[in-house]
């Protein structure tokens, strides 16, 4: 099952690599200068960013440090990544295919380890986050970033069921709580959490998954009949036409680090 699901990772992607570069919610955002302003990066460090996608936080870090390796499942990904950050004059950049669950990487080599916008793709998230501790230095930090499940079942339900239809290798939206415990259980300190509201553009959301016309009629049909509770909680905007505008999601920020015991 999970080499399915990687299969379906790597078509989505190697098919829409150039849109992620180009994404407004990946390419900018408030997340994306946290994380950056956060990572407390110094000229010697040795950073890993994991399913680099479009390889902006890869690019963000390359000039404040001393190499980046950005990995990605998806070799048409790391090839638009490549493009877009040789392009910014970066040669600082290793581009490494490889699995964010089985990392092709020694113990103890990086000093920080990233990862943005990706997590929800990974069939078994806690491999991933074992194999982050594994790679990272004593005293390394993770930097991770991923859209969240709302803690009320219903609502999770509701998340993970349309982010499904909308993209066949969604795996799940982790609730901010179950991030606590993975990492916490793995073997990492908790250092900081900090919750973003998220603001889905429907057309633009449904377009960057290349997700055909008929596909997409029925998303949108099936999402206007759920509940009122759910509508509200999900701040569906609506034209006048009954369409669906936008809806609001929300993304975290999770720093931990690598106890120096470890």
């Amino acid at each position: 099952m999970s080499d399915i699901i990687k299969s379906q990772v790597q078509k989505q992607f190697a098919k829409n690599a150039g849109k992620y570069v180009t994404s407004t919610g990946h390419a900018k955002g408030e997340d994306l200068e946290l994380l950056v302003s956060s990572s407390q990066t110094t000229p010697d460090m040795n950073v890993l960013d994991i399913a680099t996608g479009g390889g902006h936080v890869a690019n963000a870090l390359a000039p404040l440090v001393q190499r980046v390796t950005a990995l990605d499942l998806t070799k048409e990904m790391l090839q638009a990544a490549e493009q877009f950050i040789l392009g910014n004059g970066h040669d600082n950049v290793d581009f490494v295919a490889g699995d964010a669950e089985k990392l092709p990487f020694d113990d103890d080599v990086f000093d920080l380890v990233t990862c943005r916008i990706a997590a929800h793709h990974f069939p078994d998230v806690s491999s991933f986050v074992h194999e982050a501790l594994r790679v990272m230095k004593p005293g390394g930090r993770l930097l991770l970033i991923d859209n969240v499940a709302p803690e009320r079942d219903e609502n999770d339900q509701f998340y993970n069921e349309v982010e499904k239809c909308r993209d066949a290798s969604h795996v799940r939206a982790w609730r901010k709580t179950e991030w606590i415990h993975m990492l916490e259980y793995a073997g990492f300190r908790m250092e900081t959490m900090v919750s973003f509201q998220k603001r889905f553009k429907f057309e633009e959301w449904c377009n960057r998954a290349a997700l055909p016309e008929r596909e997409r009629n029925e998303l949108e049909a099936s999402m206007l009949s759920a509940p009122s509770i759910i509508r509200k909680f999900f701040d569906f905007e609506v034209t006048k036409n009954g369409k669906i505008d936008s809806f609001q999601g929300e993304s975290v920020y999770i720093q931990a680090i690598k106890p120096t015991h470890v």
